[in-house]
């Protein structure tokens, strides 16, 4: 038999799930804005021990695009949920922007610097899903 407070513990992260994915798809929104490539989202719910509940990675194929790309991203988070990143770093030479809102950490990367670091590859546990421009 579940406790009032097992109950209470389950429906406070899954309306937590909920609302990652939500700024999961804003992000997705401000990053195909400015044609970000391959965007793919890493959900690492169920991931034991992991870092966040999502990451939303893409690419772009120059530095200006991909400073773009974040600032896009910026808009959006603020105007839509009135949410700021808790970090942000990479913007001197803008090779890998990450954007950090603690459920969701999104990754902008220039072409080569992304196939170096392979992401994808080291959360091969993730479920990824693919988004693309309509």
């Amino acid at each position: 038999m579940i406790t009032f407070a097992q109950n209470k513990i389950y429906m406070a992260a899954k309306v937590q799930k909920n609302e990652s994915k939500r700024l999961s798809e804003v992000i997705i929104e401000g990053i195909l804005d400015k044609k970000g490539e391959e965007v793919v989202r890493l959900d690492l719910t169920n991931i034991p021990n992991s870092v966040s509940n999502y990451f939303v990675v893409c690419h772009a194929g120059s530095k200006i695009q991909v400073e773009a790309i974040a600032g896009s991203v910026e808009e959006h988070t603020l105007r839509e949920l009135r949410a700021k990143p808790w970090h942000r770093e990479g913007f001197e030479n803008a090779e890998w922007i990450l954007l950090d809102y603690v459920d969701v950490v999104v990754h902008i990367f220039q072409e080569e610097t992304r196939k170096f670091y392979n992401l994808e590859k080291l959360w091969a546990d993730a479920e990824v899903k693919s988004f693309k421009l309509k």
